[in-house]
């Protein structure tokens, strides 16, 4: 047994899955290596045995055959180790170190392309990305029919080979964030990024940020959308969606969807997400200041009526909305957590449940019932799940300080969490940026 196929049985024979199979191709003895978990070995085999049987038809050489079924390498069994484990075959000419390294016909691991399952499309394709890098890449050339994209492919990771990609729109994306991507990919090119907070790591970006510096999608359309405005898309292998940079506070109130609507309506709908952004943001701290330190403020008969709902409720309202916050929170969780065909059903009667049992035991108020239903339905008008977990978390910035002092800490939190968003950038691009170099005649 030659060389190559020793060192390379040494490393990956002890796998179950590890195939290494002699045969024959235009009547030279090879040998054929690969995981049969990946490599479907019968159609990939008839494939080969087709092209023997073309190239001895045509009285052609051997060599011929092997340029034809893949790239032929020699000598490092490093190289043929790493292909295998990437998915290919490897074919071993008997009784030398040549070997090729070929393409075969993989078993069917792959999902196909689906509507998507987080992102609801009104007026739009219903497709979506998957968990094959390669696909989502054509899904965007595809649409994307322009001489001035370009694409960018490395593989990634010390002990796990992952395959990221860079994607932009030449003349309409920063060329200092691309070549500050670049230089970031390449600098730290063994981390590993199997995950956001891996690829995050890698690109240099401060880990206790409560704003994601990537703007997610789970649609091709939107993320062409996001290039021909001057962004650079991310994909990362195994990954079903497009990573955006830079996020801005503008991408959670607008989508390029609305633009299937008429001029009045798609800015009526924008107004209404900027308008459950601050509900999500300033309720639960308003009706604690209302309630425990600016009373005064409402009128006579609001305050009266205020009173006599919280009448029994036995700890103050601060104590009282964080109890009720909690349960909403693990509600929301147990949502995404639960099986579909169930999940809804459970946490919406858990939720009606909880919500009369802590009224009739006068443990919270009816009024606060209202406040926080109102809170989660305006939270969910905003666009994009990770900006919906950051401004869940913003509201109980406000809330403490509205429990300290009042309306003036409602305000003041504002000012806190605008003073904070403005420092934020991506690689120069301040977060609160709004017009996208490349989308002048587009702007929002």
């Amino acid at each position: 047994m030659d060389r190559v196929v020793q060192e390379i049985k040494a490393e990956l024979g002890k796998n179950v899955d590890f195939l290494l199979k002699r045969d024959y191709l235009a009547d030279t003895p090879v040998f054929l290596l690969g995981f049969n978990s990946l490599v479907d070995f019968i159609k990939t085999r008839t494939v080969l045995q087709k092209h023997a049987e073309s190239i001895i038809f045509q009285d052609r050489s051997s060599e011929e055959l092997w340029s034809a079924i893949g790239e032929m390498k020699e000598g490092d069994a490093k190289e043929a180790i790493s292909s295998i484990y990437a998915g290919k075959l490897i074919i071993n000419i008997e009784n030398t170190n040549r070997y090729i390294i070929m393409e075969p016909v993989l078993k069917m691991l792959d999902r196909s392309i689906e509507p998507p399952s987080n992102e609801n499309v009104i007026l739009g394709p219903l497709i979506s990305f998957t968990e094959d890098i390669d696909a989502n890449i054509g899904m965007v050339r595809k649409q994307l029919n322009t001489d001035k994209f370009h694409l960018h492919s490395y593989s990634k990771g010390h002990n796990e080979k992952k395959k990221l990609s860079l994607l932009y729109i030449e003349g309409q994306a920063d060329s200092e964030m691309v070549d500050n991507l670049h230089a970031h990919i390449q600098k730290n090119y063994n981390m590993e990024i199997s995950d956001v907070q891996g690829l995050s790591k890698m690109l240099g970006f401060p880990s206790m940020e409560a704003v994601s510096k990537f703007n997610t999608t789970q649609l091709p359309l939107q993320a062409i959308q996001y290039l021909k405005k001057g962004r650079v898309i991310l994909f990362v292998d195994q990954l079903p969606f497009a990573l955006i940079l830079p996020n801005l506070l503008w991408d959670m109130f607008a989508e390029d969807n609305d633009r299937n609507f008429p001029l009045p309506i798609m800015v009526a709908i924008r107004a209404v997400r900027v308008i459950g952004f601050l509900v999500t943001l300033i309720s639960p701290g308003l009706y604690v200041a209302l309630v425990s330190i600016n009373p005064e403020v409402l009128q006579i008969q609001l305050a009266l009526s205020v009173v006599e709902s919280r009448q029994g409720v036995p700890y103050p309202a601060l104590v009282e909305i964080m109890i009720m916050l909690v349960i909403l929170e693990l509600i929301l969780e147990a949502s995404v957590r639960l099986p579909k065909s169930i999940g809804p059903t459970i946490t919406m009667v858990g939720g009606i449940i909880l919500g009369q049992a802590a009224v009739e035991a006068k443990l919270v108020s009816n009024l606060l019932i209202i406040i926080l239903a109102a809170t989660t339905i305006a939270n969910s008008t905003i666009v994009g799940v990770q900006n919906n977990v950051s401004i869940r978390l913003f509201k109980y910035a406000i809330l403490f300080l509205a429990a300290i002092f009042g309306l003036l800490g409602i305000v003041a939190g504002m000012v806190l969490i605008s003073a904070y968003l403005a420092n934020l950038n991506t690689f120069g691009k301040s977060y609160l940026y709004i017009n996208i170099k490349g989308d002048e005649s587009n702007n929002g």
